[in-house]
């Protein structure tokens, strides 16, 4: 196993997708600039605690730094490996998000406990359990091939080990978690071939379900209530979303200039962690944003692409775990997006590989290296070569 984990000696851009790459290193650094731009009001405000103007900064810099190297880490593992450990590597996501739940281990911040203090950083458990949802779904989907059209044997397991998953998440409470993983899931499982009476029927219900989280929890009914209309409650329920809308508007073509966001000067709540895309939108206008739009767009697409190649491969589990990734990260980025536009109500999700924050950008990177491996694989396969 170690041998089949070395790197080749000499890589060369034709036997890794090199544009994928440099998409995701285009859209790190964009996301470096602006969180640095996003965050210097915020960081000189809390001065009396010892923050600089940098201090955002440098930490996102040693975040994208260590995972770079967990995802050259990860580029040399062999896919057989990932599958065969995707069960195991979900039961520790599922540990540890029981464990953020303890009282005095798991870290409360601004009423969500989400986080497991490890001193100098806080451990984001929820993305992990992102990245281990699309290997364990794609796992259960290729060894249940044969059972995928059963609900007893096929999907009822898999639901119920989502029920889990969920009561778990919004136990923190991650509604958007929540969101992304369960889209995951059903995508994965739609795309293995689960019966499509069980797949129409589980769309008919998730609205249902959907609607009684919100009516049951106050503070999501508020936030509903303050997307329908923002400017009813501008300094209330609908103060974030005014304050993104009028970044937007303030942007206009081609913005106000790199670094002369006024929202950001502590008007928009989490600039330069949910709320980025607004100051994206502010400072460099529609071509900023269409620009982000595109590099997205570009890495979603070649997420499926991979995946399709692995499945002419006979490489299920990779095919399925690409096409995972890809709505994953699209999903999220959609997610976010619509909320920084209006057009979604407000959730506490960050725009992939750009917003502040250590474990979302690590999961991230890390999954942008198995879908490169997973490009990888099929370049050797395609070559007569031996995985």
């Amino acid at each position: 196993m170690l041998s089949n984990m070395q790197m080749p000696k000499q890589m060369t851009s034709s036997s890794y997708d090199y544009l994928l790459l440099w998409i995701t290193l285009a859209l790190l650094g964009l996301g470096l600039v602006m969180v640095y731009s996003a965050s210097i009001a915020i960081a000189e405000a809390n001065a009396s605690i010892g923050h600089q103007s940098t201090y955002y900064l440098m930490r996102q810099a040693i975040f994208i730094g260590i995972s770079l190297v967990a995802a050259y880490v990860a580029f040399q593992v062999p896919m057989e490996w990932w599958q065969k450990m995707a069960p195991h590597l979900f039961l520790l996501a599922i540990g540890l998000l029981i464990l953020v739940l303890i009282p005095g281990v798991g870290r409360n911040i601004n009423g969500s406990q989400r986080w497991l203090s490890l001193f100098v950083i806080n451990l984001q458990p929820s993305e992990f359990m992102k990245l281990f949802a699309a290997m364990y779904v794609a796992d259960y989907a290729v060894r249940k091939s044969a059972q995928m059209d059963s609900i007893v044997k096929g999907f009822l397991p898999m639901v119920a080990v989502m029920v889990l998953v969920g009561f778990l998440l919004l136990r923190e409470p991650d509604f958007g978690a929540l969101a992304v993983v369960a889209s995951i899931s059903i995508s994965i499982l739609w795309l293995a071939g689960i019966n499509v009476w069980v797949f129409i029927g589980l769309l008919a219900v998730l609205p249902v379900a959907v609607y009684f989280l919100i009516v049951s929890s106050p503070y999501r009914l508020q936030r509903v209530i303050g997307f329908m209309d923002p400017w009813a409650d501008p300094f209330g329920k609908g103060y974030q979303l005014s304050h993104a809308l009028i970044a937007f508007g303030r942007g206009e073509w081609f913005g106000v200039g790199l670094g002369a966001s006024v929202e950001k000067l502590l008007y928009l709540p989490e600039a330069h962690t949910d709320f980025l895309f607004a100051v994206i939108a502010e400072e460099l206008g529609f071509v900023g944003v269409v620009t982000v739009l595109f590099l997205f767009s570009w890495l979603i697409i070649r997420a499926f692409g991979i995946g399709k190649e692995a499945a002419a491969n006979e490489q299920y589990f990779s095919a399925l775990l690409a096409q995972g990734i890809g709505v994953w990260i699209g999903g999220q980025a959609i997610i976010n997006i619509g909320v920084n536009m209006g057009v979604l109500p407000t959730k506490g999700l960050t725009l992939p590989l750009l917003s502040f924050g250590g474990s979302g950008i690590l999961a991230n990177c890390i999954a942008i290296a198995v879908l490169l491996r997973i490009d990888y694989e099929n370049r050797l396969i395609q070559k007569g070569l031996r995985v």
